[in-house]
């Protein structure tokens, strides 16, 4: 299949946008396209299906990696939201200073997309395929339409349950009220398995819906509802977690081996890496790029990391920074050299590490300042400094520094503070914490011509979906830590392993005390492996905790006055509020939520339903709690 798959089919559209009403068929002449045409054999249905990739870039859906345009903060929406990462711009995390409006349109509330697939699946029989080709059509058909009920549960909850096209005779099921969660759940879970048994085991070509995503798709979906009914005390959550161990271990057997770069995961090509199930595929601008790369190199780019996130990554002995005897803050000095020291090195890929360079004898060559200035380019592992260590860095390999902005012009420093600019207006980061997971300098980013590719389901998400399923059905043990986090873990290199029978009360005592250490342990593992990717969202409303990660006071690191200038100011942790008399001290970037008066309410574990649709439709009501 050719790179471009999202590329919706005029046919699709035709056809989803002209079967709206009975009449359809009159509408065109015998010359021009009709269901009967369009959906006759094997290849017109794949022509049509093709439009039904668009959902891995639908607006409905807020686990979006990768899309990003000039509003950068859109592929980062979801972990913003969790609490673990915030923007450096603006009033705040909108559900921690309860600013989340009513809505009387939109919020995600939209049956079109079923609908398209629904006219696929109405199709199929009257069609001249075989049985053999009719059900893996009708696998594909449902495993979009999963996908994307996927998400609608995970909104809203209870939401009608739409099966077929409907015309306009079918006003009970058209005005008729939501289908109870576990009834839509199960329907969902029903169609995955069918097609788990029915698809073409490779699909229909490279990087298409085939069995491994089928089973991709169930083992995210089963662990997100077994935890939902879990810790929201719907019953009715253990065959979830089973059927998530069930499929995660297929697919375990079928990728064995992991990449060994977990950061090149987000900056390369991915065809034919370890561990990719599927993933959006770019390349040139006259076919399909995002730009989220480039904006990464410029002044538009505005996502930072709490520090309080930063220092939730462990330490390279596979400890706490408070029970870590490698944690090195604070023991010499309080920079962000000796934060970033010693610990996991998947916190290097995510946030831009310390150094600073200076002009080289040549016209176009940079040295660093001075010997402790270059720690983080040897940890790098190459550069971007022509006149120190070659040029510039290879395509697909992990972060190299020094950073330089879409047109080459190198970043003197970082931290490089928001009014500290040295002349320099591109990648500021007001916390001093900056957030590059998707930056690389290889492809044409001066062209705003993103084609890295970007996952949409590896392995890596499958073990921590297996690792957290096992810990609910009280199987997690050393061997299932082994065969997941651990694997995870040495991937990449220089953390020690988790060793469960060390993990207790004692192990983090900045941890939220309602869960358990070793499910703690597990979580961690998953926000720091998956950060960057849009899951963190639908992590904490699942686990039924957004109020301990959304309520969180969100703070810079440590500096003085003379880095962040007159304008910056510091935070008095004990108040939760800006101090402007201190010196020096942890940058202040938002007020204590919970302090200010507002954090986190509960209505917001689910989605509004938009007035206007209950309003044309009563027995859509009443609306979701708290709503």
């Amino acid at each position: 299949m050719k790179k471009f798959i999202y590329t919706i089919a005029t046919v699709a559209v035709t056809l989803s946008m002209g079967s709206c009403n009975d009449s359809f068929m009159d509408q065109y002449p015998d010359t021009e396209l009709t269901e009967s045409t369009v959906f006759s054999n094997y290849n017109t249905f794949k022509t049509y299906a093709w439009g039904l990739y668009g959902v891995f870039t639908n607006d409905n859906i807020l686990r979006r990696p990768g899309v990003g345009g000039y509003s950068s903060a859109l592929s980062y929406k979801s972990d913003i939201y969790a609490g673990y990462l915030m923007e450096r711009q603006g009033s705040g995390n909108p559900y921690a200073f309860q600013n989340v409006a009513s809505v009387a349109s939109g919020n995600g509330w939209d049956f079109s997309y079923v609908r398209n697939v629904n006219v696929m699946l109405d199709n199929i029989d009257a069609s001249s395929m075989t049985d053999e080709e009719k059900a893996h059509w009708r696998s594909v058909g449902y495993f979009f339409r999963a996908y994307y009920y996927a998400e609608l549960i995970a909104r809203f909850g209870d939401v009608p349950w739409i099966d077929k096209t409907l015309s306009d005779n079918d006003t009970e099921t058209a005005y008729g009220p939501r289908t109870p969660r576990k009834q839509v759940a199960d329907n969902v879970l029903k169609d995955l398995k069918y097609a788990e048994e029915h698809i073409k085991e490779d699909g229909d070509g490279e990087n298409t819906i085939n069995v491994h995503v089928v089973r991709a798709l169930l083992s995210r979906f089963c662990l997100f509802e077994g935890s939902w009914r879990k810790y929201h005390e719907l019953g009715d959550y253990e065959s979830y977690f089973k059927d998530c161990v069930t499929y995660s271990e297929k697919l375990m057997a079928s990728f064995p081996d992991l990449h060994s770069d977990w950061g090149e995961m987000l900056t390369s090509d991915l065809k034919g890496m370890n561990g990719i199930i599927l993933y959006k595929e770019y390349v040139t601008k006259e076919m399909t790029n995002y730009v989220l790369s480039h904006v990464e190199r410029t002044s538009t780019h505005n996502v930072e990391m709490p520090q309080h996130i930063i220092d939730m990554y462990l330490c390279t002995d596979g400890k706490t920074i408070d029970r870590s005897i490698d944690y090195e803050w604070g023991k010499t000095d309080k920079t962000m050299y000796s934060t970033f020291r010693n610990r996991d090195r998947r916190l290097l890929e995510t946030v831009a590490p310390p150094y600073k360079v200076i002009p080289g004898p040549g016209d176009t060559s940079w040295e660093p300042a001075d010997e402790a200035s270059k720690e983080y380019i040897d940890i790098m592992g190459s550069t971007t400094v022509t006149g120190y260590g070659g040029g510039p860095g290879e395509a697909g390999k992990h972060k190299v520094l020094p950073l330089m902005n879409w047109s080459a012009s190198i970043l003197k420093e970082v931290p490089h503070f928001f009014t500290n600019n040295g002349g320099q207006g591109f990648l500021v980061a007001r916390s001093g914490n900056y957030v590059y997971r998707y930056y690389n300098v290889w492809d044409n980013s001066r062209e705003n011509e993103g084609t890295s590719d970007v996952p949409l389901f590896k392995i890596d998400e499958v073990m921590l979906n297996y690792a957290e399923a096992k810990y609910e059905l009280n199987q997690f043990d050393q061997d299932v830590a082994e065969a997941t986090i651990n694997r995870l873990r040495t991937q990449f290199g220089k953390i020690a392993k988790m060793d469960v029978s060390q993990i207790d009360a004692n192990f983090d005592p900045n941890r939220d005390p309602r869960i358990d250490p070793v499910l703690w342990e597990i979580r961690r593992e998953r926000m720091i492996e998956l950060m960057g990717e849009g899951f963190g969202f639908y992590d904490v409303r699942r686990w039924k905790v957004a109020d301990w990660y959304v309520n969180k006071l969100q703070y810079g690191q440590w500096a003085t006055k003379a880095q962040i200038g007159e304008q910056g100011t510091f935070v008095d942790l004990n108040t939760g509020f800006a101090d402007n008399t201190k010196t020096e001290g942890y940058i202040y970037m938002y007020n204590d939520p919970v302090k200010a008066g507002k954090g986190w309410l509960d209505k917001y574990y689910l989605y509004q339903i938009p007035t206007n649709e209950i309003a044309l439709n009563p027995n859509l009501g009443p609306n979701n709690p708290g709503w």
